[in-house]
């Protein structure tokens, strides 16, 4: 009897039309969608979370039938909002992303129209007002808590999903990284191996110019002592000061 009286009251207390969808929103899109709302001072609730691409936010709207404008928002992450349907007819909810450029965006939202009712019982249920009353109000905290569990849900859900879209951008960063400190490396060991081969060929340079120095110098000290006989010039001097050897050796 008390499960009859229960089921009937959680039949009755409310009757709530709602839609939960996620889009992806493309870059420079604007994109739309509406609920129709057939009683006047329904609640409307409207919720959406960016959940991956670009710095998650997004541009949002809320139209009116008369085409007035109940809620707007520029670059937000996340909103959570229910208010009172003033008049009747097809409300609009949009989405824009017109301020990215390349990025698209990942949005999860509800839109959840709830008309209230009161519970009427038939009298032979045998209930007393006191009874129903009491359960009427046991319903409606029911119903507080598990709207709330249910946006906790999706609150802890949004987090998730942003940390974990921040972990891969974190990994793709240190991959880069090391993908450019081992080029570094590379290129750094490469050019010691250059500079030191460049170093030891210079080195040869000098010593095979050194050897052929002196190769000459002593050829032409030979010739002058056979073309002058003893006026030869002390080691050091330039031959091209001597009297003999300007004249002679220059045609060598």
């Amino acid at each position: 009897m008390r499960f009859a009286l229960f089921a009937g009251l959680a039949s009755l207390v409310s009757s709530v039309t709602a839609t939960a969808l996620t889009y992806r929103l493309e870059a420079n899109e604007k994109a739309c969608f509406y609920t129709n709302v057939e009683q006047s001072n329904a609640k409307l609730a409207f919720y959406f979370a960016v959940q991956s691409g670009g710095s998650f936010d997004v541009d949002y709207t809320v139209t009116a039938p008369g085409g007035k404008i109940v809620l707007d928002g520029a670059k937000e992450r996340q909103g959570d909002f229910v208010f009172t349907a003033q008049s009747v007819g097809e409300y609009t909810f949009c989405f824009n992303n017109e301020m990215s450029t390349f990025a698209e965006k990942m949005v999860d939202f509800e839109i959840a129209v709830e008309n209230e009712q009161r519970a009427e019982l038939p009298s032979r249920q045998g209930a007393s007002p006191e009874q129903t009353s009491s359960l009427e109000e046991s319903i409606y905290k029911l119903s507080a808590q598990l709207s709330t569990v249910s946006r906790n849900q999706k609150y802890f859900r949004t987090r998730e999903n942003r940390n974990f879209s921040t972990v891969r951008s974190t990994e793709r960063r240190i991959f880069n990284f090391s993908v450019i400190e081992s080029l570094m490396m590379v290129s750094m060991a490469a050019l010691q191996v250059f500079v030191v081969r460049f170093f030891f060929q210079g080195a040869r340079k000098g010593a095979y110019d050194w050897f052929l120095n002196s190769v000459v110098w002593s050829y032409k000290r030979a010739h002058a002592r056979h073309t002058c006989g003893n006026m030869v010039p002390m080691r050091g001097e330039s031959e091209y000061n001597h009297p003999c050897l300007f004249l002679r050796c220059t045609n060598i």
